[in-house]
């Protein structure tokens, strides 16, 4: 698998930086695997990316890929919205 960054925008409102990416890959990837790659790209936990969305295109073996990157986790959890399953996690701990 092969990433490759697109645009990489500072969004100083909310102090991140907003990433826009290619993953070339056989099989879909998995949120666990883009964080992995991700975390690795820009020196960060996997606890302060947030995936916005992974867009596969029919027949072609690249997926578009959306994420924002704080720069802690405390930050993330006050901008983004969780879903119902990361709500869950967290109620269930």
């Amino acid at each position: 698998m092969s990433l490759k960054i697109l645009e990489e925008k500072h969004n100083i409102f909310f102090n991140r930086k907003e990433i826009k990416a290619t993953i070339s890959s056989e099989i879909t990837p998995s949120r666990a695997h883009i964080l992995e790659l991700l975390s690795k790209k820009f020196s960060v936990s996997p606890e302060n990316i947030k995936i916005k969305g992974i867009k596969g295109n029919f027949g072609i073996g690249d997926f578009n890929i959306k994420a924002n990157i704080y720069s802690s986790a405390k930050e993330k959890n006050i901008v983004e919205v969780k879903k119902k399953k990361e709500a869950e996690k967290g109620a269930a701990k």
